[in-house]
């Protein structure tokens, strides 16, 4: 009997439900806020838009994060986001955020 190795497809991400959207904005704009809603330098939301058109979990069409549903091109502004990819696809600016 032949030994078979098993491909395991990568699952398409689901896009988050307007329930989780909604929550998970709602998080993100309180601590924005509560932080005095800094945003990141210019080069900065440059190079966080260059990284989000290169990935696999945008929604060209809407530019929307599939892990997240967010629109990236107000998240990436806010210096107390991150990208939700596990690590993280966006390079931190230092801030003591409060949660």
């Amino acid at each position: 009997m032949e030994d078979k190795k098993q491909i395991k497809k990568q699952e398409p991400v689901k896009t988050p439900t307007m329930f989780e959207m909604l929550r998970g904005f709602t998080s993100e704009l309180s601590t924005y806020i509560k932080n005095g809603s800094p945003n990141v330098s210019e080069d900065n939301y440059t190079n966080r838009l260059k990284v989000c058109q290169s990935c696999e979990n945008l929604d060209k069409r809407l530019m929307r994060c599939r892990l997240c549903g967010c629109l990236i091109q107000h998240k990436a502004k806010w210096k107390t986001t991150t990208c939700p990819d596990k690590p993280s696809r966006w390079a931190k600016e230092d801030i003591e955020i409060k949660k």
